[in-house]
């Protein structure tokens, strides 16, 4: 029970530990948000004009690369150019990344015994 009031006061105090974990996550949300972006402009560039194609609009190529951000899966059909599918795969290998460093990052905030 010592042990769980502990990680909660670590939790609830703010110092510089604390700074540098909210720096490090707020890096990875904005840097996942310009990806998302740069890669809904790439996929609807590339795929708007293939046959068969249902990434028709920049709005479901935002869809598209937001979904496959957050779940590696969407309702839209995966992309049908060389390119668009490089675009996907990239997606993907970005999307792993995020979750391991931030996890990584979370994790390393409660192995260290300072909660400064």
């Amino acid at each position: 029970m010592g042990a769980m009031r502990e990680e909660i006061g670590r939790l609830t105090t703010v110092g510089e530990h604390h700074r540098r974990l909210a720096a490090r996550l707020a890096l990875v949300v904005s840097a996942t948000l310009v990806v998302d972006v740069a890669a809904a402009i790439a996929v609807y560039l590339l795929e708007r004009n293939a046959a068969g194609t249902q990434v028709t609009t920049f709005g479901r190529a935002l869809f598209f690369t937001t979904v496959q951000l957050l779940t590696v899966s969407s309702q839209i059909k995966n992309p049908l150019t060389v390119a668009g599918r490089l675009v996907d795969l990239f997606l993907e290998f970005w999307a792993v990344l995020v979750v391991a460093g931030s996890a990584g990052a979370i994790a390393s905030f409660f192995q260290t015994g300072d909660s400064s």
